[in-house]
């Protein structure tokens, strides 16, 4: 790792931070333009889910343009997007107007995602690629921790809109750094054949052993490899004989990990607000599941790396089915318990999410990685959507939040099961990807080969 690899993963953290920062605001807002508006608290529900619509779309539309375009690209067009829909939010006056607009920036967010786990990929050694997206993913988590932070600070003295402000003006300012100091993907340059000199100041830039300029030569100097889909696309590439069971398989747990993910996120604060913990103790509790994600981090990371992906996923969601089975149990304990509970939850539910992205980084090919992961976290967004509608639906009928969460701790089951199965057809093809054979140095070593 050298320190400009470092700079690019850096900025792509950055971008999951703003990311994360706008997806969890919302949830802090929420209850105050209900009260502004004169909403019932099924109108929350739609505010909730449009910015989530417009990630799958976005997910599933916009990020095979990178293909086209280039990841650098598609990065910063997003980021322009979802800055200045979130800016144009503050003068919302209605739900119908919030809504469309959080559904634009969720197509920005959608679309920046998956070219930022890919670049994040492309620029990380093989031996440790799933670390390096779960290092960027913890970025999309301290989001969440800093909106809570921010919304406890600013929405008690300045409304609701502050949270708007803030979150238009972080991606703003981050648009000259992404285009001055963001690379583009070396291997989309090669694929392009672009200009050989450009493509190789990349790689040197990764490796100052590299000799000053480029042989003389007339063969080509770089190749990508190619997978066995021949001239497929990216999409259709999903749908070979090869990817189709384990892409199939990846979406369903894609569906329930975000399901369970934004269910809590968005009705956490709502369910404990109803049973009378004040501000401070709602965003405490809050902020503690996304810091159990990234605690989590810290472990399954390295753990899939080095011990494999689907073992260590698969063992940590059937370990979510018994910490997000006592949040429920924890409901009418003593507040010191709810909280441990609801970090505990957080390792599994927010920590699974990350891991799962890891896992599906090194599942694919750099060719299809950023079709891939945006594919399964598109379809994902089906869970995300249904989650908070379900449980605001499961609220509406007078089920307890007891309830709720016993109800919520038996998708995890499912999926530390399904994940387990996924290893078995696919764990040796896991450990190539995630580096195991740890023998070539180097940012794209196994994508891109240049003659020594």
């Amino acid at each position: 790792m050298t320190r400009y690899q470092y700079q690019v993963i850096a900025l792509c953290g950055l971008v999951m931070f703003i990311d994360g920062f706008d997806t969890q605001a919302i949830s802090y807002m929420a209850p105050h333009i209900a009260d502004e508006w004169n909403l019932s608290q099924k109108m929350l529900g739609p505010i909730f889910s449009a910015a989530l619509v417009g990630l799958m779309i976005g997910y599933l539309a916009l990020s095979p343009l990178s293909d086209r375009f280039g990841h650098k690209r598609v990065i910063i067009a997003a980021t322009v997007v979802f800055g200045l829909t979130t800016l144009a939010a503050v003068w919302a006056g209605n739900v119908t107007e919030l809504v469309a607009l959080r559904f634009i920036t969720g197509l920005g967010l959608g679309a920046a995602a998956p070219s930022a786990v890919a670049l994040t990929g492309e620029f990380s050694p093989r031996r440790l690629r799933a670390t390096f997206v779960l290092v960027i993913y913890c970025g999309f988590s301290v989001g969440f921790v800093v909106a809570g932070l921010v919304a406890g600070r600013l929405i008690p003295d300045y409304g609701w809109r502050s949270m708007l402000w803030v979150g238009a003006a972080a991606p703003l300012l981050l648009i000259p750094f992404l285009v001055r100091s963001l690379p583009e993907s070396p291997v989309y340059m090669i694929q392009r054949k672009m200009d050989q000199d450009r493509i190789y100041a990349v790689f040197r830039r990764i490796d100052r052993a590299l000799p000053q300029s480029l042989p003389e030569q007339s063969e080509p100097v770089f190749s990508v490899e190619e997978n066995d889909s021949g001239q497929r696309t990216a999409l259709s590439s999903l749908f070979t004989r090869k990817w189709l069971l384990g892409t199939l398989l990846l979406w369903f747990v894609f569906m329930i990990n975000l399901a369970e993910f934004y269910a809590l996120q968005s009705w956490l604060p709502t369910i404990m607000t109803d049973l009378g913990y004040s501000m401070s103790v709602v965003v405490t509790a809050t902020t503690l599941t996304t810091v159990g994600g990234i605690a989590a981090a810290f472990i399954t990371g390295p753990s899939m790396d080095r011990l494999g992906a689907y073992g260590t996923l698969g063992v940590l969601y059937l370990v979510g089915f018994v910490c997000v089975a006592l949040t429920g149990v924890a409901f009418h304990a003593p507040l010191w318990v709810l909280l441990t509970a609801n970090f505990l939850a957080g390792c599994c539910i927010s920590g699974g999410q990350k891991s799962l992205i890891a896992l599906a980084a090194v599942f694919y090919p750099a060719s299809i990685r950023s079709t891939g992961v945006g594919w399964a976290l598109g379809i994902g967004r089906v869970g995300g959507i249904l989650g908070p509608i379900v449980v605001g639906a499961a609220l509406a009928m007078n089920w307890t939040p007891s309830s709720v969460f016993y109800a919520m701790s038996v998708p995890m089951l499912v999926a530390g099961f399904t994940v387990l199965l996924l290893g078995l057809r696919y764990g040796r093809h896991a450990d190539r990807s995630a580096g195991i054979d740890d023998t070539a140095p180097g940012v794209t070593s196994e994508e891109a080969r240049i003659p020594s």
